[in-house]
Formats: C-alpha cells, structure tokens, sequence
C-alpha cells in the first residue's frame, strides 16, 4: 500500500536505521507458551519498504533497509516524446543528486521506462535516451568518483495499467537508485 503526502513531506518522517540485531528470545523460557513440539524459527530482520508519492504520482520516492529509488514520471522531465530535460527537471535532478551526496552512494543505477504505445524499438530507443539525459545531469553533481549502470527497458516492468492514460503516465519514468549507506 503506498503512503500519499505532498510533495513537500517526500522524504520517510522519524525514519531512522537500526543495525542492532533481533531480539534474542529463550525457546525453554517456561511463559513462552508453543504447540506441543513446535520451535521457533530463526530470527531475521525484516527488509520495511516505505513510499511516499506525490498526490498527482508526478514523483515517488521508496526507501528499503538496502535501496533508495527515485521515480519521476517522464512529463515531469521531458517534454512529450522527447529525451530534453525541462527546467523543472534540473531542481528535481538537483534534489536527487543532494540525497545521492547524503547517503555518499557510489553506484548509481539509472533506468528509463515508457509506456506500451508506439513500437517496441522507439520506446527502447527513447528510455535510454531519457535514461542517458538524467545520468549527464546527475554527474554534474557528484563526484567523478561514482558509476552510472544505465538502461533504456521500453515498456517492460510496467509499474502501473497500461490500458489507462493515469497508468500510462506512471510507467513513463525514470528512476534513480543505489544503495543505502546508513548515513
């Protein structure tokens, strides 16, 4: 279930990492009450996804024990099929790229998707485009240090309907992620 806020509370509120492992807990302590026979299972950490979108699903942001991802959907970066970034798109790159510095990620993934309209080729074509344009006005922000892994999908992994223009709308995106760093 996404959590929607407006764009103003993008990022998770009070949350924090907790690297402490689980909990220990006696299997014979005689108030732990189990089935006749039973044991319990080895205890993990659970991987907590949190998502916050923006009311009209322009911008998403889903943070996980391991990853940050930032989507925006392609109107809001480009303009109709094209791989230009509009001015609007360089603040909204300019706050992914101070996320990117906080968390002091250094690998990158960059990936472009589109909807199911048009052909196959052009919409793999145009995803790489858009994927490539982000990934330039990423790099003039960060250090030459960090890699970019970048791909153009087309319309594969549709994150919504494609049989609507709302759903079409959110799988035309970009989305930027690396992995957290606990900062």
């Amino acid at each position: 279930m996404a959590l929607t806020v407006p764009a103003a509370h993008a990022d998770p509120p009070g949350i924090t990492e907790d690297s402490s492992p689980p909990v220990t807990i006696d299997p014979h302590n005689p108030g732990l009450r189990m089935v006749q026979g039973a044991t319990l299972a080895p205890s993990k950490v659970l991987n907590i996804k949190s998502i916050v979108e923006t009311d009209d699903g322009a911008e998403r942001r889903q943070d996980t024990n391991d990853n940050v991802t930032f989507a925006l959907q392609a109107e809001v970066l480009f303009t109709k099929d094209s791989a230009g970034l509009s001015p609007d798109a360089l603040s909204r790159i300019d706050t992914i790229a101070a996320e990117i510095k906080k968390q002091h990620a250094t690998g990158l993934r960059v990936f472009g998707f589109t909807d199911n309209l048009g052909s196959t080729a052009h919409g793999l074509t145009l995803s790489k485009d858009r994927a490539n344009a982000v990934q330039r006005e990423l790099a003039k922000h960060l250090d030459s240090s960090v890699t970019f892994q970048i791909r153009g999908y087309g319309e594969q992994y549709p994150i919504a309907d494609n049989s609507t223009e709302e759903g079409r709308r959110k799988n035309r995106r970009v989305e930027v992620s690396f992995p957290r760093t606990g900062s």
